[in-house]
């Protein structure tokens, strides 16, 4: 039902005030453990409050107002099989990204009817993986989780986009086999993502080109790929046109065209490529550690630039959602380390603050004037 609850959030401010207040209490109350990772000692959030911090986010996903596609996500829970004997027959019906309606229809026969159930099943797999992703490999996971929710990034992938989101965080899951070069059991989770998104087949070259050290060879060959994309946009268009043909993206080009869709918004790419435009600047610092996590999220960092750059001189519709494939990389793991690492002590704490404010600012110009909802 779409009823308000007690549960849903209708004041969009709580989104910031629970990370402030919440992340402060538990920052107090729950000290932090060491850890290995990846074969180093590091200082990271205990699980327990890694857990709290992300929970009431979960519900609020749950929970959540009729917001973008939450309609039409409602309307095809209400519509999928509801028992596991249905569920051959429902799937004939379905054309593509078969997995996500296997999904929904699974949810439905073990849950029964209530969408609200549903979101939050699916919330719960997509913030447990986030938060085990930034917690496990980012160095400040307060920060990471900031610029989550403070990107808007939460709002438009756990509220808005969660068919391609569930795509995007079985990509992620894989994190510790890409960086172990392990690409058989990458890929095959690479291929059970694209039966949830297709869009997830484009990973497959990514996970071999972001290797290796921190702006090799092949990297700069993908900036200088992304460079003849944008000086040869038209034909791009008719490239990508004959390769989607076939596939769900088959209208993607002509609708950008027809719905005057203008592409990305500038200030957006301009947010996401900070974490590659600091690896440039501080690549000393970068091959001083040479990190292999690290290494792995610079490559990441210039591919998620790459797309935005791209989206932002064509379809951001289109284009500009497949950045969220590798942005977690490069935003909530290399960014608070670039930040950490690059500067001093005292210049650290400045540029922390400077960073939190400029996205509560990002947070309310994207709430209030791009989506009016806040």
């Amino acid at each position: 039902g779409t009823g308000e609850n007690d549960m849903t959030l209708t004041n969009y401010w709580w989104l910031l005030i629970w990370l402030f207040v919440g992340g402060g209490i538990l920052t107090i109350l729950i000290p932090k453990q060491r850890e290995l990772v990846e074969g180093k000692m590091e200082e990271r959030w205990s699980s327990l409050a890694a857990f709290l911090l992300i929970l009431p986010y979960i519900f609020w996903a749950g929970f959540r107002q009729d917001l973008w596609d939450t309609a039409s996500y409602r309307q095809a829970f209400a519509e999928c099989a509801s028992s596991f004997g249905e569920i051959n027959t429902y799937l004939t019906g379905i054309t593509k990204d078969k997995g996500f309606y296997f999904l929904m229809a699974l949810v439905k026969s073990v849950f029964g009817n209530s969408d609200v159930i549903y979101f939050l099943v699916l919330a719960v797999f997509q913030l447990f993986i986030i938060m085990w992703l930034c917690r496990k490999y980012s160095e400040d996971y307060w920060f990471s989780i900031f610029l989550f929710i403070a990107s808007t990034d939460y709002i438009s992938w756990t509220w808005n986009g969660i068919r391609q989101f569930t795509a995007v965080v079985i990509i992620y899951a894989a994190t510790p086999l890409i960086i172990k070069k392990k690409f058989i059991p990458s890929i095959l989770l690479i291929l059970l993502a694209s039966t949830m998104h297709q869009s997830a087949l484009l990973m497959i070259p990514v996970i071999f080109i972001i290797q290796g050290k921190a702006w090799n060879k092949k990297t700069i060959l993908c900036i200088l790929a992304s460079l003849v994309v944008l000086m040869f946009v038209d034909q791009f268009t008719n490239i990508m046109d004959s390769l989607l043909a076939e596939t769900q993206y088959v209208n993607v080009v002509s609708d950008y065209q027809a719905w005057n869709d203008d592409g990305t918004n500038p200030l957006r790419v301009l947010v996401y490529s900070i974490p590659m435009i600091l690896s440039l600047v501080g690549l000393k610092y970068i091959r001083m550690e040479d990190d292999p996590v690290i290494n792995f999220a610079v490559g990441a960092s210039i591919i998620a630039s790459g797309f935005y750059i791209i989206s932002a001189a064509t379809s951001g519709l289109f284009l500009g959602r497949l950045p969220i494939y590798v942005s977690a990389w490069s935003q909530y793991i290399l960014l608070p380390w670039e930040i950490n690492h690059m500067f001093t002590d005292r210049s650290v704490r400045i540029i922390k603050i400077v960073a939190v404010i400029c996205y509560c600012v990002f947070f309310f110009y994207q709430m209030r004037f791009a989506w009016e909802v806040l």
